[in-house]
C-alpha cells in the first residue's frame, strides 16, 4: 500500500468534494476506509494497493471529473 496526497484546485462547494469521494471509492485498489477529500484545505489523501492502481490512474480520474491536481506526494 502506498500512500497519496493530492493538492487539487480549490473546491468550491461541498457537492465537489461528493463527487469527488464517489468517483474514487469506485476504483478497485483504494482503500476507502483512509479516503479523505478535505473541502477546506482542497486535499485529496488515500492509501491505494499500488500493484491494482497507479497514481496516474487517481489523478486521471479527478482530471476527468474536471478538478486540477496541482500537486501528488507518494510515500
Amino acid at each position: 500500500m502506498k500512500k497519496a496526497t493530492l493538492q487539487l484546485e480549490t473546491l468550491t462547494c461541498p457537492s465537489c468534494l461528493a463527487k469527488i469521494e464517489g468517483a474514487l471509492k469506485g476504483l478497485d485498489g483504494i482503500d476507502k476506509d483512509t479516503l479523505n477529500v478535505s473541502f477546506n484545505s482542497s486535499k485529496v489523501k488515500v492509501d491505494f494497493d499500488d500493484s491494482k492502481l497507479a497514481i496516474e490512474d487517481i489523478q486521471q480520474k479527478i482530471s476527468k471529473l474536471g478538478y486540477e491536481v496541482k500537486k501528488t506526494t507518494v510515500k
